[in-house]
């Protein structure tokens, strides 16, 4: 599919590159053409008005001709330019009867090259031949160097449009790479819950079996079910990021505080688990986005914490940073990942512990974290430290908050109280 599309690709762009050649060409060739047809008429017409050259200056011509004057006894008497041998009177023969033959005033010699044009003056006939074998050199030229220069320019445009394929199509390539890996990497997920309930079931129509045992396969039945239906909605969760179908509203709205509400339910887990939870929120940080996708965000990145840290202090910190960003950071205790390992955490069913897989973890809360954020405008990215891991979200604040803050560091906002009423008054009568 992919080498039809570039191909596809490859056809579309030769085909414009042909049209435009072909119409460049076209005029360039067309235009020349009819200049020197032009020259050539407007010479011999101008000839014929003097047929003499009585009043007709020797630099006025710039093609070679010669007339031809035909008496009403029918001699013939030559006069012209010098870039003609015209002392083979059997040539000369054929070219006037050439020119007699044709029947109109004007035309065109091709088997001599000749342009003639025939007019009557003072009881003669006069007929003036202008040279266009040096316009048909010129208009032989130009197609050569036409067809050359169309050939290379194609072959250029040809190896052109295969680099351009290439690199159009790779995002596609990318997209459908991942799409079959996402395909595999789901259909593995799910094959390994299927496997255990299968097996259970049928361990439970064995009438051999007792009833405690029984009760503990219909327990595990129920956890693999509960554990695929996670799965599930984590990636229909996925696809409806991926695919923009849930609607975002995106308003300013107060990120400290939606922080601050993320936090409070992750308390008892971090407590039940021992594990020291630290928050340092700056108050009063506004962004602009959907606040149901921001939340969840958050909570991904808390629930992460509580998986995969180990004892110590999860610290999470909402800071202001540069002059228009801010920077919610959820460090976790434990052993620090590669720079390999940070790079590859946000990949679609990637874990880290192959052996939490049986742990509700599926390897797409961090997916779902990075295109949450994609879609809002910042960043996420994740860094080893001496003594743990640190995940960081950055996102733009919102303009009004950032107007607040720099009238706020100017001036200083004081509430009148009733004991400045009075002063006031004063103030005025004076």
């Amino acid at each position: 599919m992919l080498k039809k599309l570039r191909l596809r690709f490859v056809g579309i762009n030769m085909a414009i590159v042909l049209v435009i050649l072909c119409t460049i060409f076209g005029v360039l060739l067309h235009t020349t053409h009819a200049n020197l047809e032009r020259e050539s008429v407007d010479m011999i017409t101008a000839v014929a008005a003097d047929p003499l050259q009585l009043n007709w200056p020797d630099t006025a011509s710039r093609l070679p001709y010669f007339t031809v004057r035909i008496s009403p006894y029918g001699s013939v008497r030559v006069s012209g330019t010098s870039y003609y041998d015209l002392s083979d009177e059997q040539v000369l023969s054929g070219i006037v009867t050439a020119a007699l033959r044709s029947g109109g005033e004007q035309g065109l010699l091709h088997d001599y090259s000749l342009r003639y044009l025939r007019t009557t003056w003072r009881g003669n006939e006069y007929i003036i031949f202008a040279d266009v074998s040096s316009a048909n050199a010129t208009m032989q030229n130009l197609w050569r160097s036409c067809i050359l220069i169309g050939l290379c320019a194609a072959a250029v445009f040809l190896a052109v449009s295969f680099l351009l394929a290439r690199w159009a199509v790779k995002p596609v390539e990318r997209a459908w790479t991942q799409q079959k890996q996402f395909v595999s990497d789901a259909s593995h997920e799910l094959k390994t819950p299927l496997t255990v309930i299968l097996t259970n079931a049928e361990m439970l129509r064995d009438p051999s079996y007792s009833e405690p045992e029984r009760q503990r396969f219909a327990e595990s039945i129920l956890t693999m079910s509960h554990q695929m239906r996670g799965l599930v909605e984590s990636l229909l969760e996925l696809a409806r990021v991926d695919n923009g179908a849930v609607k975002k509203v995106f308003e300013a709205l107060d990120w400290s505080s939606l922080v601050q509400d993320a936090v409070l339910p992750f308390e008892a887990l971090f407590f039940e688990k021992g594990l020291t939870l630290q928050t340092d929120i700056e108050p009063g940080i506004t962004v602009r986005g959907s606040a149901q996708h921001l939340r969840q965000c958050a909570e991904i990145l808390l629930d992460n914490a509580v998986k995969y840290s180990a004892s110590g202090t999860v610290c999470v910190a909402l800071k202001k940073t540069g002059h228009d960003k801010c920077a919610l950071s959820v460090a976790t205790p434990g052993e620090p990942l590669s720079p390999e390992e940070c790079k590859n955490v946000f990949k679609r069913f990637y874990r880290v512990d192959r052996a939490r897989a049986m742990d509700h973890s599926y390897g797409l809360g961090l997916s779902i974290a990075e295109s949450i954020v994609s879609e809002h405008g910042g960043k996420i990215r994740c860094e080893g430290k001496a003594d743990g891991n640190v995940f960081t979200v950055t996102l733009r604040r919102n303009k009004i908050n950032l107007d607040i803050s720099a009238l706020s560091d100017r001036f200083t906002l004081r509430l009148l109280t009733d004991a400045d009423v009075p002063a006031m008054h004063e103030t005025n009568e004076k």
